[in-house]
């Protein structure tokens, strides 16, 4: 970038700078929504709750296919990002 345009475009340094921290902040998110860490962490706190009887066999059920699913999801996610 020249010297002039970097004078003239001055102005927009704030947009680009909040634009950069948005798109940081989005990245994250995705790493987070994404990690199937998180699931497999809910899925072992989920069968601790059937296990000590918080929970009936129906809300297991329920809750591990939705589990399940969000596995699923996250597993064609990284699959569509190996890709390309």
């Amino acid at each position: 970038m020249g010297l002039l345009t970097s004078i003239l475009t001055l102005p927009l340094a704030p947009v680009r700078g909040t634009t950069w921290v948005l798109d940081q902040v989005i990245l994250a998110a995705e790493r987070e929504y994404y990690d199937p860490a998180v699931v497999r962490r809910q899925l072992a706190d989920l069968e601790g709750e059937l296990t000590n009887g918080l929970i009936d066999d129906e809300e297991f059920d329920r809750r591990e296919d939705a589990l399940l699913d969000r596995l699923e999801e996250i597993e064609a996610y990284q699959d569509r990002i190996a890709g390309g």
